[in-house]
């Protein structure tokens, strides 16, 4: 399954490669993600708790930075196994950042895997999963820098 797309942040590159950078608040733009843990300098475990169709999940899934380009680049690697469940997901994000004017625009790449049960629920009902998060993501993004925004003029 492939997911790609474009967006821009009233922000500068750099505060937003920052904030993208930082683990706690990258998760914060996500429902469901509890237990961060740093494992060391670029890997992160954390669950996920979401609901796919009528069924509830519950991912451990591990995060690893393995490229960091500052202020333009970020990759990772993604994988996770659902509790009770035979299953496994594996994505690869590759998220861009380029200046434009005053705003950022944010274009990302996303090639992720589901593997046994999982992947037997069938891709359009994953892919409208991953849509749905994406627009959760982008509009928590979006506020963070809207939210600080009159912050910084005082």
């Amino acid at each position: 399954m492939n997911l790609s797309g474009e967006f821009a942040v009233r922000a500068p590159r750099d505060a937003v490669f920052n904030e993208l950078r930082d683990p706690r608040f990258f998760a914060s733009c996500f429902d469901g993600v509890s237990d961060l843990r740093q494992i060391d300098d670029s890997r992160y475990d954390a669950t996920l708790e979401t609901k796919v169709a009528f069924m509830k999940f519950r991912f451990k899934m591990t995060v690893e930075m393995v490229r960091i380009e500052a202020p333009d680049t970020i990759e990772a690697t993604i994988v996770g196994a659902p509790s009770g469940f035979p299953g496994r997901l594996t994505a690869t994000s590759i998220t861009r950042l380029d200046e434009d004017g005053d705003t950022t625009r944010v274009r990302y790449d996303i090639d992720a895997a589901l593997t046994g049960k999982l992947g037997s629920l069938g891709q359009t009902v994953m892919k409208a999963k991953a849509q749905e998060m994406e627009r959760q993501f982008v509009a928590r993004l979006r506020a963070a820098f809207e939210d600080a925004a009159p912050e910084e003029s005082r």
